[in-house]
């Protein structure tokens, strides 16, 4: 019985799309499509703002396909020049192709996301029923300092200390990297794995390399499943720092379905990528990923195609077992190994919560090189493992799997809407053949039912234009990284990502020529189609059209320039707001404080102004801070610390307690205190995700465009700056919202003085034990020196420009807004 109900509903859907398509397909004229568009319009934005809810979502989404299908029958068999004219039919062609693309990514995409899951908590296991886990930190070059932190919290998560065993996966210190013919390649290696064995013993992990550098990433996971026994592996890049409750949130899951062999939670991150922090947006624009992860892979989970993204996912050992390891095929073998062990009928689930904290690469070139590698990867999976072709795949799955593949396609039809306006402008070459009144009807309705839509779906996800930014400052590099893979799908290898470059002065990024010489190009047939438009005989107004095609792209090349244009970092080490108490002690007094914001080198403090003597802040002095562990977790050691700014403000004041050179039990007790409660990170997301209409995104985009070109040019006139210490006022985290319940509810800005970046090799518990005055005393002098530093640094940029002043003007105001504001999350 329930196979033929299945049936009958397959049926009566095919019957009504049938007719649909059927009723789409009957000529109108310009005018009727026109009141039809708008109509549609009106209907969806009535239904957006007065009827918003699960079951009008769909109607809204459906209302707006109905006028995209009608748009692309339009552009299939009324726009194509004629092949007698194979120039312009030829370009005409791959124009259409391009826009058919975006179609299928478009419906494919609402097909998926229409109604994410949201997945309830799982029910608690037993203690004496937990499985055992393996967290493994595969790492290749990062710093100790990075991977101290890692280890750390890994090993403080809320799980039974007798399940729970802690890998350092080393590929750095390899014995084919020990034994390398450069004598000083091979001292740094045997050093680096002497280095972070002796920290794996003192941070209770254990320490494993291998004998060869084979099959990148995949193999050196590998390689610990070799050893490792236990019914679970969490996986951590080096970089991803867990929260104290990832397990608690995660493994239970696993009890409430036997073939579940993946639970895969977001990537957050500290530090903005590079298009958030030269374009100021990391504080109050979501991040690119979070639409992704927020909405995408939920949006998978309801079709079971919830992938493996490289880390912060938990994995089921038997089906990792059953698969032969992680796959290592391609250069994404997280994607990979999901896509196999799917095929295999196991299953995965999304866990929709921030449950790690990671790094961003810093620079363009570094952000551009992850972005190839995921490119690449992706379409060797596509090239080499056809998902339409795999076996063990539901359709759906499929769909799903094609979707993610297919996406990075996206830097061909972006290159080619970028310069399709150049060739009527120069060249007269018709490649859409329409007259104005058709271009609006159709084309211009089009363009704003598909913004609509988008903005309805991702709008607390992803700003109006900024998908359009993204892809055209990968697009001009990602392109070639497609060609390759395509020439030859096995070739591309395996590089790993640079993280916590050192951006200390402003300056123009290495790969910033081919935008300048994409925006001259622009700025050209803008300068051309006005002159043609207004003073050349016989031109007519589709020239007008095409010009205000090629000024929009002109607007996305400007802010890609401001992309391009890279500001020196304002915190030399990530830092996030917490609300957390301790108890500080200097010179033998202690006092309750507030800690309100915290990094690897520094933490922000509330307490009362009475406590401190008069003048402190003006010169540093040590003392220690006890943190208020949180429930259920064991009292950490006292942090060594020194007293730097004070910023006083009523009965409050506001200190910066500076942390020095850290011991491995020091990163013990920092990652309890930055790591322990995973609410910071979400409050942090939601302070972020504010629905941005249409019309506010796109007046910001058409700022972006007209003012980043200014703020490049300068960097551009100026030169290669000399490298200049991060000023005191700017390395203070930007308090535009309190702190839900840190106490008193109004934070107040500190100015920061910057502190040396600790360096490899950490100092280890026997060092210390012989020199026990000497952390305070290092830490001391870092202090003293950050602060004059940040004094020379002020004094010499007190002559600020108007340009700049212009520039921040915006991101000033919505600051100062939201500062007045309290924490909506």
């Amino acid at each position: 019985m329930a196979g033929v109900v299945r049936v009958l509903r397959w049926l009566a859907w095919m019957g009504t799309t049938a007719a649909g398509l059927a009723l789409l397909s009957q000529p109108v004229g310009t005018q009727n499509q026109l009141a039809m568009s708008l109509a549609a319009m009106a209907a969806m934005a009535g239904l957006w703002l007065v009827f918003d809810g699960p079951r009008t979502r769909f109607v809204f989404l459906a209302m707006g396909s109905l006028v995209v299908l009608r748009y692309i029958l339009w552009r299939v068999t009324d726009t194509l020049p004629s092949p007698g004219d194979p120039v312009s039919f030829g370009f005409g062609l791959l124009l259409l192709l391009c826009e058919l693309y975006c179609v299928f990514i478009l419906f494919v995409s609402l097909i998926i996301n229409a109604e994410p899951l949201r997945r309830p908590p799982p029910a608690a296991v037993p203690a004496a029923d937990l499985p055992t886990v393996d967290v493994f930190v595969p790492s290749y070059n990062e710093d100790a300092e990075i991977l101290a932190m890692t280890l750390a919290a890994a090993r403080q998560m809320n799980y039974p200390p007798d399940k729970l065993t802690v890998w350092l996966l080393d590929d750095g210190g390899t014995d084919q990297k020990c034994a390398d013919p450069n004598p000083e390649k091979a001292q740094a290696a045997r050093d680096r794995r002497a280095a972070l064995q002796a920290l794996c013993r003192d941070l209770d992990a254990r320490y494993l390399t291998r004998a060869r550098n084979e099959h990148a990433k995949a193999g050196n996971l590998n390689n610990g499943l070799s050893l490792a026994t236990g019914d679970l592996v969490l996986v951590l890049d080096a970089d991803h720092v867990p929260f104290r409750s990832l397990l608690a949130e995660t493994v239970g899951y696993f009890a409430e379905d036997p073939k579940l062999f993946l639970v895969q939670t977001p990537h957050a991150f500290l530090n903005p990528d590079p298009i958030e922090r030269n374009l100021k947006t990391f504080e109050r624009m979501p991040s690119e990923n979070e639409m992704f992860y927020a909405v995408t892979q939920a949006g998978l989970d309801k079709w079971n195609g919830s992938f493996f993204c490289g880390s912060a996912a938990l994995l089921r050992r038997t089906a990792l077992d059953e698969a032969g390891g992680f796959a290592g095929i391609t250069i994404t073998e997280d994607c990979e190994t999901a896509f196999e062990l799917h095929s295999r009928g196991w299953t995965s689930a999304y866990v929709d919560k921030p449950l790690i904290a990671g790094l961003q690469p810093d620079t363009l070139a570094d952000f551009i090189g992850q972005r190839s590698r995921w490119c690449q990867g992706m379409f060797q999976i596509l090239l080499l493992k056809n998902p339409a072709l795999q076996r063990g795949l539901k359709p759906i799955q499929k769909l799903a799997y094609l979707s993610s593949m297919t996406f990075w396609f996206f830097p061909v039809p972006r290159l080619v809407f970028m310069f399709a306006p150049l060739l009527h402008i120069f060249f007269d070459l018709k490649i859409f053949v329409a007259s104005v009144d058709e271009s609006i009807a159709y084309t211009a309705t089009y363009i704003v039912i598909n913004l609509m839509m988008q903005n309805y779906v991702y709008g607390k996800f992803r700003w109006p234009f900024v998908s359009e930014l993204y892809e055209y400052v990968q697009g001009l590099y990602l392109s070639k990284a497609i060609v390759s893979v395509i020439w030859s799908p096995r070739k591309p290898t395996f590089n790993v990502t640079n993280k916590g470059a050192t951006l200390d002065h402003d300056h123009l990024s290495a790969l910033s020529l081919p935008f300048f010489a994409v925006y001259g190009l622009l700025l050209t047939g803008c300068v051309v189609a006005a002159w043609r438009y207004l003073f050349e005989p016989g031109v007519t107004n589709l020239m007008l059209v095409v010009g205000l095609w090629n000024l929009f792209n002109l607007l996305t090349a400007g802010a890609a320039l401001g992309v391009c244009a890279e500001r020196r970092q304002l915190e030399r080490t990530p830092s996030l707001a917490i609300a957390r108490r301790g108890q500080l002690t200097l010179g033998g007094r202690a006092v309750d404080v507030a800690i309100e914001r915290v990094s690897a080198e520094a933490c922000n403090v509330r307490m009362p102004a009475a406590f401190l003597a008069p003048g402190a802040g003006h010169r540093p002095v040590p003392g220690t801070l006890t943190v208020v562990p949180v429930a259920g977790a064991r009292p950490a050691g006292a942090l060594p610390v020194v007293l730097g700014p004070v910023e006083r403000s009523g009965a409050d004041a506001v200190c910066r307690l500076a942390f020095g050179t850290l011991r491995p039990q020091d990163y013990v007790a920092l990652a309890g205190l930055m790591y322990g409660d995973a609410e910071a990170m979400r409050r942090f997301q939601l302070r972020r995700r504010r629905h941005k209409d249409l019309f506010t995104g796109t007046l910001q985009f058409i700022w972006w465009g007209f003012s980043e070109p200014i703020r490049a040019l300068r960097y551009a006139l100026a030169g290669e700056r000399r490298p200049m210490p991060v000023e005191a006022s700017e390395a203070s985290p930007v308090y535009d919202e309190p702190v839900r319940d840190a106490v008193p509810p109004q934070p107040v800005d500190l100015p920061l003085a910057p502190l040396a970046r600790p360096t490899l090799p950490i100092r280890t518990q026997a060092h210390d034990a012989a020199q026990p005055q000497a952390h305070a005393q290092t830490a001391a002098q870092d202090a003293t020196q950050g602060m004059n530093q940040a004094a020379n640094q002020a004094e010499a940029e007190a002559d600020g420009d108007w340009v700049r002043l212009m520039l921040d003007f915006e991101n000033d105001r919505a600051l100062a807004a939201r500062g007045r504001r309290t924490d909506a999350a």
